[in-house]
């Protein structure tokens, strides 16, 4: 994808920040707009965006991170990756089903709530996915069920997408139902969100998960997932695992 080099300035003072108050200054049609990182809508209506700014100057690793541990497994395992057939879930602009993709996925769908992300995909990388569908996993229409039980999905991705509200628990698991049992699970997510700290849900949901034997986690690994504005590292953590039977309701917190 080629696009026009932006102008970009980060927060100038070293005042804490959430990483869901994040924010940029962006330089367009002659004027300095500020941007919140998590309104996406905003970013990926501007071509280029979303690569400069987490990928070039805050230097984000997770597509790599998850795509990389997810071939591994599946090499362990004796599974090609050809093989995998995969509901990217929080697709964006498609910068993860571009790494997927990279690693050998043979089949690719990706899903999103926003509109604006599906059109950022199709316009920047329109030979990633097979089909994208834009819908809300917690209300799912008849015809969106069938649509999305068609693909027969035998693996699901979800990075740096869960515990800030964005997918909530409940998204997580229709999406996980929707994988067929035995299949792959690969995701990423604050380390935060899966400790005593957590408020958002996913730490409760992945141990039971776990504890009931609904996924068996096959490898985890903490890293370096890119900095934050003050240029201190933000960690996160990526899991591979395998469905065993879908997540019924009670498990949810």
């Amino acid at each position: 994808m080629a696009s026009r080099k932006l102008e970009i300035a980060l927060p100038r003072h070293k005042a804490e920040f959430d990483q869901d108050s994040e924010y940029c200054s962006v330089l367009l049609d002659g004027t300095w707009q500020t941007i919140r990182f998590h309104d996406y809508d905003r970013i990926f209506a501007v071509p280029g965006l979303y690569e400069q700014l987490f990928h070039d100057i805050l230097d984000c690793r997770s597509p790599d991170v998850i795509g990389k541990l997810l071939k591994e497994e599946t090499q362990r395992a004796g599974v090609a990756t050809s093989a995998l057939r995969v509901l990217d879930l929080g697709a964006g602009n498609g910068l993860v089903g571009e790494q997927l993709r990279a690693v050998g996925v043979g089949h690719l769908v990706g899903a999103d709530i926003l509109p604006r992300a599906r059109e950022a995909a199709l316009r920047d990388r329109p030979e990633v996915y097979d089909a994208y569908h834009v819908l809300d996993l917690t209300g799912l229409t008849p015809e969106q069920e069938r649509t999305l039980t068609a693909s027969s999905f035998n693996a699901l991705a979800c990075v740096a997408a869960l515990g800030y509200g964005d997918i909530p628990p409940a998204a997580f698991r229709a999406a996980f139902n929707v994988v067929a049992d035995g299949g792959w699970i690969a995701f990423t997510i604050k380390d935060r969100f899966l400790s005593a700290e957590d408020t958002s849900g996913f730490a409760e949901l992945v141990r039971r998960c776990r504890e009931t034997g609904v996924l068996e986690v096959r490898a985890s690994e903490r890293y370096r997932h890119r900095l934050a504005v003050t240029g201190d590292p933000l960690h996160y953590v990526a899991l591979v695992g395998t469905k065993r039977a879908d997540i019924p309701p009670d498990l949810l917190p």
